[in-house]
């Protein structure tokens, strides 16, 4: 009895893996549509970085609406709605965005375009808030981390072949000769997205999914007593932050690789692509070691499987750029990077602070030898930021509500709201590269991760006081 139960809950949990797909495949494809945008519409570097600012600023908007809504009904929206029609709900949101895609090519409206990916992000924002519990609630507590890592290496598996597949609609095959930028060619991958998004919504609907799952709240008051807003944690407050920088260095990177390899390595628009694909196949990598940790492995098996996981990530990497008929020559030395990420991650046994303040200071190493290298060697040192990247989602959000108790809910909502980083940060990279050229704007990037280092060590003794031990984290994505 209790097998076949875990067989329908898992069966249950397939098709919502597809909507953290969906997270990844749009958010690394933008990083495609900005050199795009730049070019058609003649933008600045900070102009074009409006692609990220649109798109993650519907995060926070979209969180706003949502406590606004639910103060108005006086119940927490999605526990009106159910979370399997909240979860509809969103991505009929994210549907009527790409809809927007089809005026904007037809007049040539860069407006119209941020509209567009203005409302997919609030759509996404809506999902966010219903998926990751959801998937926490199809089976025991015990494994609720290792679902969320699983669609967490779903989530990468998208933001690693999203780029490709809209490179390819815009630019076709990388052996044709022709670069002719049509918006025509930019409205159809996100025309056939929407409708994606539609089909996914009706799957949801008539889906064997629970509407109103037992979602077993932390109702711990222990270290809760005597706060009345979750505003009142400093682990969480400084943890807001956190998050904010942490998702703005990620995407910014990122967001800005494509100008910095045109510029500086005369490469063009369309040849771009792979590198933003092992960009976020670098978080692919660094996500499918960690989540190793999530199967509680004893012994040589799980040292074994500490080594094999991420070449088996990297292996996918090298796999889908093959089929897009990409050259691979470039990037078989980037596998002796990845042993600095293996290293790292068993350097850190597990802790949060510890990880989170490993990872940043290599963040910090990696940027500066961007920064101050030439050629192949500073897009290797660029893209590795997703490998240092890759686990601190999970270890700021562990650490940032640790000890919250009854407090937990609303602090994750404020955490989920800080993901508009993603664009201010990208944002504020692209005006600082039109001021000092886009080499010297990791910079900012440098700043980010420094704040991050200094959390990791700061959290500790605030987590301490309060009388909390930190243990090990899961590999969610965001």
């Amino acid at each position: 009895m209790h097998a076949t139960n875990t067989k329908t809950q898992w069966g249950q949990f397939l098709p919502l893996v597809t909507v953290f797909f969906f997270w990844g495949f749009v958010a690394a494809s933008n990083d495609i549509l900005i050199p795009v945008f730049k070019e058609a519409f003649h933008l600045s570097q900070e102009q074009s970085q409006l692609v990220s600012l649109a798109f993650y600023a519907a995060y926070t908007v979209g969180s706003l609406i949502y406590l606004a809504v639910s103060r108005v009904i006086g119940v927490d929206l999605v526990n009106k709605l159910g979370y399997k029609n909240g979860l509809a709900l969103g991505l009929l949101i994210s549907a009527a965005g790409t809809l927007l895609f089809l005026p904007a090519a037809n007049t040539g409206s860069f407006p119209l375009m941020l509209s567009g990916l203005f409302i997919v992000g609030l759509g996404f924002s809506l999902q966010q808030t219903a998926a990751n519990p959801l998937a926490i609630a199809l089976g025991s507590s015990e494994t609720g981390s290792q679902r969320l890592t699983l669609a967490g290496g779903v989530n990468n598996f998208g933001t690693t072949i999203g780029p490709l597949i809209v490179s390819f609609a815009i630019f076709g095959a990388p052996t044709s000769m022709s670069r002719q930028l049509s918006m025509e060619s930019v409205k159809f991958p996100y025309l056939m997205l929407g409708a994606a998004f539609l089909l996914v919504a009706i799957m949801l609907k008539f889906s064997s999914l629970p509407d109103r799952p037992a979602i077993q709240a932390n109702e711990d008051t222990g270290h809760a007593s005597g706060k009345q807003s979750a505003l009142q944690f400093p682990q969480l407050v400084m943890g807001m932050l956190a998050i904010f920088v942490y998702v703005g260095v990620e995407v910014s990177t990122a967001s800005n690789l494509p100008a910095y390899m045109e510029t500086k390595l005369g490469l063009q628009t369309k040849d771009v692509a792979p590198f933003i694909s092992l960009y976020w196949a670098s978080l692919m990598i660094g996500r499918w070691t960690g989540a190793v940790d999530a199967f509680d492995l004893q012994g040589g098996l799980g040292k074994l499987l500490k080594f094999l996981a991420p070449y088996l990530a990297f292996s996918v990497f090298l796999l889908v750029n093959a089929i897009a008929q990409h050259e691979l020559s470039h990037f078989y030395v980037y596998a002796a990077i990845v042993l600095i990420l293996i290293a790292a991650d068993i350097k850190s046994q597990g802790n949060p602070a510890k990880m989170l303040g490993i990872f940043s200071l290599l963040g910090i190493a990696g940027l500066v030898i961007g920064m101050s290298t030439t050629g192949m060697v500073s897009v290797y040192a660029f893209t590795s930021i997703g490998l240092f990247c890759s686990t601190l989602w999970p270890c700021i959000f562990t650490l940032a509500i640790s000890g919250l108790g009854k407090h937990t809910g609303q602090g994750s909502n404020y955490l989920i709201m800080m993901i508009m980083g993603g664009g201010i940060v990208s944002w504020l990279q692209g005006f600082v590269a039109d001021k000092i050229g886009i080499q010297m704007s990791y910079l900012v990037g440098v700043v980010c991760f420094a704040y991050l280092a200094f959390y990791a060590w700061k959290v500790q003794g605030i987590l301490y006081a309060q009388g909390i031990k930190l243990g090990k984290t899961s590999t969610a994505a965001h």
